[in-house]
């Protein structure tokens, strides 16, 4: 099928892209499934349609043992939640030099599918727009409904200078997440979070192909799957040089490992240039 929707077809796909079945194309069937692990995780790393940005919630309780949940998403882990305390030791250093120190465990675990953390949505109340008497409501409801009384100029700058205030008064909550731990650190003081709150995490998460069957037919997943299966089949050939097939003929596997490296070095390239996300530093 030229239209691949599922890992079997997809390896059936790079099969015949090999020569199968004129040829026999010698990779086992352990050796596809590794490669397609392979394909999907430098696909869904670096390729901008592996991924998609996504806000996760995660309810604060009395013990602040919730799940972190994403709406339609059914590999949501179950959390550790937020806790106060703290873990001491000491490390020895050069010589005779010891070094104390303390770590919070104060993270909330991640799903795995999550790659990436851009920002955590403020959860603390706010003194200028948390109820009937802050000053966004009183603009409202003095200025607003007024339609002659206030220019939109004046009323956006008006709004931009009270999200100056907001952002002086209650700054951006500080986050730390490596994708290995799959734990979201947040520098905060949690005396400001009151239950039933929602932490929402603005995040980017992996497509699964299982849900998202037109993964498996992308474009420039399928060329990089064919292309470690070249390098695979050309590597096990090359334990066979020198064996001749019926008729004289002999697979040169160094040629055929060769290909599929020259072509997976194009295919990472392309990718640096055409299909993956610039690095942040460099836009603007």
């Amino acid at each position: 099928m030229a239209n691949p929707s599922t890992r079997t077809e997809l390896a059936d796909y790079g099969k015949r892209k090999l020569g199968a079945p004129v040829l026999e194309i010698n990779v086992a069937d352990e050796q596809i499934e590794d490669l397609l692990d392979d394909t999907f995780t430098f696909y869904q790393d670096r390729h901008m349609d592996g991924v998609e940005k996504m806000y996760l919630k995660h309810k604060i309780t009395e013990n602040f043992t919730d799940t972190v949940q994403a709406s339609g998403h059914s590999g949501a882990h179950s959390s550790l939640g937020i806790t106060t305390t703290t873990a001491s030791g000491n490390i020895t250093g050069i010589g005779t030099t010891v070094f104390s120190f303390e770590e919070t465990q104060n993270y909330i675990q991640i799903p795995d599918a999550v790659i990436g953390i851009e920002k955590v949505w403020k959860v603390d109340s706010r003194a200028i727009a948390s109820n009937m008497f802050n000053l966004t409501y009183q603009l409202f409801l003095n200025e607003i409904y007024y339609f002659s009384s206030m220019e939109l100029m004046q009323y956006t700058m008006t709004k931009r200078y009270l999200e100056d205030i907001d952002f002086i008064l209650h700054p951006d909550k500080q986050i730390r997440f490596n994708r290995r731990q799959g734990r979201l650190y947040i520098d905060a003081d949690y005396s400001s979070m009151k239950e039933d709150d929602y932490i929402i995490i603005q995040c980017w998460r992996m497509l699964d192909p299982n849900d998202y069957t037109k993964v498996y037919n992308d474009p420039f997943l399928k060329r990089y799957f064919v292309g470690l299966l070249k390098k695979q089949w050309g590597s096990n050939m090359m334990k066979f040089k020198g064996t001749k097939l019926p008729g004289g003929v002999e697979l040169n596997g160094r040629e055929i490992y060769d290909e599929g490296v020259k072509e997976l070095e194009k295919l990472e390239e392309r990718m640096q240039w055409e299909y993956e996300m610039p690095v942040l530093d460099l836009i603007g």
